[in-house]
């Protein structure tokens, strides 16, 4: 195995790490920017306002999209631990 094969299995790594959380990472921060602009709007500086929506949020992406990043990361983990044998052999 050599630098390439080590940097192309990071890279591929570290891009099935941003697509997956890319959902759930998107979906508060635009919770987030909502309810500050909500919350300056009106005043209101209430911690729970601004923590409740986001997990509110999280969990409802995670059960909609729940399904398609569990199937990614099995797809990912095996083509990684099929790819052994040809890398250390």
């Amino acid at each position: 195995m050599d630098a390439t094969q080590v940097f192309n299995h990071g890279q591929q790594g570290l891009y099935m790490l941003l697509l997956v959380a890319a959902p759930v990472l998107v979906t508060i921060l635009a919770v987030g920017l909502l309810v500050s602009i909500f919350q300056a709007a009106t005043q209101i500086n209430e911690a729970t306002l601004s923590f409740v929506p986001k997990v509110v949020a999280a969990v409802a992406v995670l059960a909609v999209a729940g399904p398609w990043m569990l199937t990614t990361l099995v797809e990912y983990l095996q083509r990684t631990l099929q790819s052994i044998p040809s890398v250390v052999g």
